[in-house]
């Protein structure tokens, strides 16, 4: 019989991290894209990021024909590119603001902006060189490579402030505390090679 979820967090009700979820205001929109794969995982930063902030909106599916990319916000999409701009460029323009944000693997990333030529076609706005993620559960498939919810943390303070939307990572920091303590310190230390 599977364990009672939490409705909201979709963890399992003995885990909810709804008490840690902020509800912070960003002057930028994020539209956050994600992969059906990307639903049912464990650890799904994409959800707490949306929870977590009121601009936020989640959508699932691999198209989207119904992007909102031409109206008074300049969209951006926050992944690499040749020509992506940085985020402090970005902040110095002083624009209304909408960041999309693609959610899956590398490869299932890349597969939306292919499915959906209106997504490919958004100039792109890039991370910050040298940043390590804090998502120990997960080997990063290259260096600086952030978790979704890191992502748009890292984005927001630089567009917005240092350290205005660190309150959305408590959440996941508990839940990738509570999935090391699942697994228990000698497997975690086994399979990540790494201290907590």
């Amino acid at each position: 019989m599977p364990r009672p979820r939490c409705p909201r967090c979709q963890r399992p009700l003995k885990q909810c991290l709804c008490a840690l979820i902020p509800s912070l205001v960003s002057e930028t929109e994020v539209l956050i894209l994600q992969h059906p794969s990307e639903t049912g995982h464990a650890l799904n930063t994409a959800r707490l990021a949306a929870l977590g902030l009121t601009s936020a909106e989640l959508r699932v599916g691999e198209r989207f024909d119904d992007l909102p990319v031409s109206d008074s916000r300049e969209s951006y999409l926050l992944f690499p590119g040749d020509d992506a701009v940085s985020l402090a460029q970005l902040a110095a323009e002083d624009l209304p603001l909408r960041l999309v944000v693609p959610d899956g693997t590398w490869r299932k990333a890349r597969k939306l902006l292919h499915l959906n030529p209106a997504l490919a076609r958004l100039p792109r706005v890039a991370l910050p060189e040298g940043l390590t993620s804090r998502y120990r559960l997960r080997k990063a498939p290259m260096p600086g490579a952030l978790s979704t919810l890191e992502a748009i943390v890292v984005a927001l303070n630089a567009l917005e402030g240092a350290g205005r939307f660190d309150a959305l990572l408590r959440p996941f920091e508990a839940l990738i505390e509570t999935q090391i303590d699942a697994m228990g310190a000698e497997v975690f230390q086994r399979n990540h090679g790494c201290h907590r």
